[in-house]
């Protein structure tokens, strides 16, 4: 039982750890990594004692190197933990901030869709975007309706390229994203539009596009282009994909001495 709970801690902080680094340039680094595992195993099993001395002194200075390549992304891990609660559990305050999160987003494509603004907008999911986060110009503010009009207004230092959210905050703006090759894009959407399917085919991100030509509402997601929503349309689906479903807040301690107590009683 013991052995089988530590592979499942394993696997889970493995996990765990490839979907931090997903979409990012670590991935690359990793492969890196893997590569110079085989490399010390072929050594090794071929008895080639200069090469395995090599790979030896590369295996002793990458534990640093790597902490200092992988910062940011330990540093978010870390900041996942750290708002994360050991006690108590609850999909209430999740439900809260992704709803708010989405009346704030039908709040900022109801005004520019009707003035027709053109807006590119892509929420970060399980799939990091540290890539084209990287590319943008920093905010890391609380996302609002008002605010996202006014980064998307024309002629203004930031309203070109994409606006990045990131767990429940606005990231960056301005952000560059990869544009799709795809024969099937219709040929009368613009830039935005294969902007927002490039980066559904690279990561699982979900991307809201407001035509600046129609006022049109576009949303992308897993390489699907789901043209002229209506509001009922994205708001469903946007509910559906990003906020949790309420459930009774539950306290693992509580429960846990509740149930010795119940215990406690029947003896």
């Amino acid at each position: 039982m013991i052995n089988a709970i530590d592979i499942l801690l394993v696997w889970y902080v493995v996990y765990r750890l490839i979907m931090l680094v997903r979409g990012t340039k670590a991935v690359q680094l990793l492969k890196g990594v893997f590569v110079i595992a085989a490399i010390k195993i072929v050594a090794w099993y071929m008895q080639l004692r200069t090469v395995s001395y090599l790979v030896d002194q590369v295996i002793t200075w990458i534990v640093p190197v790597m902490v200092i390549i992988f910062q940011p992304e330990i540093r978010r891990g870390l900041e996942h933990i750290g708002r994360g609660s050991l006690f108590a559990r609850s999909k209430n305050n999740a439900h809260e901030i992704e709803s708010k999160m989405v009346n704030e987003l039908d709040k900022a494509i109801q005004y520019m869709s009707k003035r027709r603004i053109g807006a590119l907008i892509t929420i970060q999911r399980n799939t990091g975007l540290e890539d084209y986060i990287e590319t943008g110009i920093d905010l890391d503010a609380d996302i609002t309706g008002e605010l996202l009009i006014n980064i998307f207004i024309p002629n203004t230092p930031l309203h070109d390229g994409a606006v990045i959210l990131r767990d429940n905050r606005i990231a960056v703006a301005a952000a560059y994203l990869p544009l799709s090759e795809s024969n099937r894009i219709p040929k009368e959407l613009g830039t935005r539009h294969r902007a927002a399917v490039g980066i559904s085919e690279v990561t699982d991100a979900l991307t809201i596009v407001v035509s600046e030509e129609t006022g049109g509402v576009t949303i992308t997601s897993n390489n699907n282009l789901m043209r002229d929503l209506t509001r009922d349309d994205y708001l469903k689906f946007l509910t559906a994909q990003l906020v949790p479903a309420e459930e009774e807040s539950t306290n693992v301690f509580r429960e846990f001495i509740t149930g010795f107590g119940k215990k406690g009683a029947k003896k």
